[in-house]
């Protein structure tokens, strides 16, 4: 598949089958992940695989959202600031380097026939606590993945000429 034609496919899956993943597509999609890029090579991440009924509970009391649910397991995404990269100037780069892997990881399983959706607006805090998150560690994205139960929308993109200069 050509990589617009991947690109255009993703999308933000907001139901999914009961369908369990099989470990060879996870094991694929995590193998692009782990070659995704970051600054200076540091690779500042670690990704919590949720498929156990009790770890999905408590994860759905970090974001509860009925489509959430649906999902027939997650992937904790997390930002270890004491490993990423620092500019010069201050600038941390730990936020930028996880948005690349988890952007690999989206695209590596569209490829694979799965469905993903990127959800940043949960309670990070009962998160950490949940889970024994270390302080240096940082939830910063939760990924739904599996098969879709829905259709995707049409998605409605500036044109080309409003984003280049």
């Amino acid at each position: 598949m050509a990589f617009l034609d991947l690109v255009k496919q993703r999308y933000s899956c907001r139901s999914y089958q009961e369908k369990s993943v099989e470990q060879e597509k996870l094991g694929y999609v995590m193998e692009c992940v782990r070659f995704a890029p970051s600054a200076v090579n540091k690779q500042p991440w670690i990704f919590r695989i949720v498929k156990d009924a009790a770890n999905k509970a408590k994860l759905q009391e970090c974001y509860n959202r009925e489509w959430f649910a649906t999902a027939p397991m997650y992937i904790i995404c997390s930002i270890l600031h004491d490993e990423e990269w620092v500019r010069a100037d201050g600038k941390h780069h730990g936020d930028i380097d996880i948005a690349i892997a988890v952007e690999h990881l989206c695209l590596a399983a569209t490829e694979q026939g799965l469905a993903t959706c990127w959800v940043c607006n949960f309670d990070v805090q009962k998160c950490k606590q949940l889970f024994a998150i270390a302080d240096n560690e940082e939830p910063a994205v939760l990924i739904p993945i599996g098969y879709a139960a829905d259709e995707p929308k049409e998605k409605k993109r500036k044109e080309i000429e409003e984003i280049t200069k």
